[in-house]
């Protein structure tokens, strides 16, 4: 399916990086702050906390930190207010890019991404100028051990699965958003390791790149997904 690039695959293994370093924690306590401030501190009542909290002990945030964050969104503790903005623009070479930003400061974001993108040949676009080529999708990562696809839609044949796909070693299940944490609750069932289980930006058709032209996509991508504010990058190179 379009959508999963060579890109995925270097984020999963950057995120591996990132979490080493603690990056991680600092991006993902924000996006727990922000989703307990918006739909409440009890995960289950909260699916979308749930999921995060999930991946939280996937890399092995303390207890502590996780509760914190839950508590500075729920307001039992001070802490900073955080925005949700999605951002829209164009890297070298027409590629189409979506960023997932929460921030606490918007002019000094925007500051920053129109900074990030002209100094690396982009350009930030107008709201609406770049989603058009993405959906909006619940994406789950399976570990390609003990399945494989026919099973898997055997398995989530009563859920709105786009499409299953084959990406390094993984296997990648596109679903609607409404059925995420239904299917990733059914694959842990079925004792299927999901590696990730989140929406993403999906792209609808994907652009091929030579190898010089790719290298300076991904570095400018590498870019952006280093910048505090951004919580994730997404684009259509294939």
């Amino acid at each position: 399916m379009s959508g999963h690039s060579k890109w995925a695959t270097i984020k999963r293994k950057k995120a591996v990086e990132d979490a080493k370093r603690g990056k991680a924690f600092t991006k993902l306590v924000r996006e727990i702050t922000l989703v307990a401030r918006d739909g409440g501190g009890d995960p289950a009542g909260n699916p979308r906390l749930r999921l995060l909290m999930d991946k939280a002990k996937e890399i092995n945030m303390p207890q502590e930190n996780i509760m914190r964050a839950v508590k500075k969104g729920t307001g039992e503790l001070p802490g900073a207010q955080y925005e949700a903005i999605t951002y829209e623009g164009y890297a070298p070479y027409g590629i189409a890019v979506m960023l997932d930003i929460l921030t606490d400061n918007k002019n000094r974001t925007a500051a920053e991404m129109r900074r990030l993108f002209s100094s690396h040949d982009g350009s930030l676009a107008e709201v609406g100028a770049v989603g058009w080529m993405f959906d909006h999708l619940g994406v789950v990562r399976i570990q390609g051990k003990n399945t494989n696809e026919d099973a898997l839609l055997e398995l989530l044949v009563d859920y709105a699965v786009h499409d299953i796909s084959n990406d390094d070693g993984f296997f990648v299940v596109t679903c609607e958003s409404k059925d995420l944490f239904a299917i990733k609750k059914k694959l842990e069932e079925a004792h299927l390791a999901v590696e990730s289980a989140q929406l993403e930006w999906v792209s609808k058709n994907q652009v091929e790149l030579s190898a010089e032209q790719a290298d300076k996509v991904y570095s400018f991508l590498d870019t952006l997904d280093d910048h505090d504010d951004i919580q994730n990058v997404y684009s259509t190179i294939a």
